[in-house]
């Protein structure tokens, strides 16, 4: 596999760790004021909105230096050439599938008895029900989550960290990156980002754009805020009734086309990718 053209600018190691740092600093502090929130009785899903508004000031503070040297590189990231109603379907195409394999792998985990709750108390189920949280609540979850969140980890972990790596060849840069933003995510979380980090980095890889990547992180995202300021599920089989087959195994074959049709176009993707300069 190849990469497409990239900018002939070269991510320092310096450069790569000054803009890791600054984004732990900045995830800290986020940290410390949704812990504050938190304490001062604010609702934790607007804790976590309003104190992610801190990451970007923070590390536009730290970086500025760095970032006034390097705006060549960064409006390569985002060329409005490279961006085409072709580009935006297969990104959206793509997050749309990133997130109905993660509800087939929960469906199928339920149905086997992989995911279940401990508590005697829990509902049975299933009990499903829709009802978004207020308009404004929304309207936050879409900017953080939605908008900004996606533009600064692919500008970290695709534009920065698989930029400085592209040179040791496709699956270390990959693979490297993925694990980054893996790291950067909840503990809990991780087997997905890491799914996530690499689909991203194929893109990245395939595109030299960081619009692919993008598209489809805001996608993966909004659906993610969907599924948690609008859509409540209870579903706690019983052990007797484990394991649920037809349940299990209708979703483990949707999840296997998802898979399929999401390796093609990521695999038509590469194909199109040209050599570096």
């Amino acid at each position: 596999m190849v990469a497409r053209k990239t900018p002939r600018i070269t991510i320092s190691r310096t450069t790569l760790v000054a803009v890791l740092i600054a984004m732990t600093a900045a995830l800290v502090s986020r940290s410390v004021l949704q812990v504050q929130l938190l304490k001062d009785g604010v609702q934790a899903f607007l804790a976590a909105d309003i104190s992610y508004l801190l990451v970007p000031v923070v590390m536009a503070c730290l970086l500025f230096p760095l970032w006034r040297t390097q705006r060549p590189f960064l409006a390569a990231q985002f060329r409005l050439s490279d961006l085409s109603g072709r580009i935006v379907f297969r990104a959206l195409t793509i997050g749309l599938l990133i997130r109905i394999i993660w509800w087939c792998q929960l469906v199928a985990g339920t149905s086997f008895g992989i995911y279940q709750s401990n508590e005697s108390s829990a509902v049975v189920g299933p009990v499903f029900s829709f009802q978004c949280a207020a308009p404004a609540a929304v309207a936050l979850g879409v900017l953080v989550m939605g908008l900004l969140t996606p533009a600064i980890e692919e500008t970290v972990h695709r534009g920065y960290v698989l930029s400085a790596l592209r040179r040791r060849g496709f699956l270390i840069s990959v693979i490297v990156s993925a694990l980054v933003f893996m790291v950067f995510h909840r503990l809990g979380s991780w087997p997905f980002a890491m799914f996530a980090g690499l689909v991203f980095g194929v893109q990245y890889w395939s595109t030299a754009s960081l619009w692919s990547s993008l598209i489809s992180h805001s996608t993966v995202n909004s659906l993610i805020l969907i599924d948690w300021r609008c859509l409540s599920g209870l579903w706690n089989p019983r052990t007797e009734d484990l394991p649920m087959l037809p349940a299990g195994l209708i979703a483990i074959s949707i999840c296997v086309i998802c898979l399929g049709v999401l390796f093609t176009i990521l695999r038509e993707m590469a194909t199109g990718a040209e050599m570096p300069r």
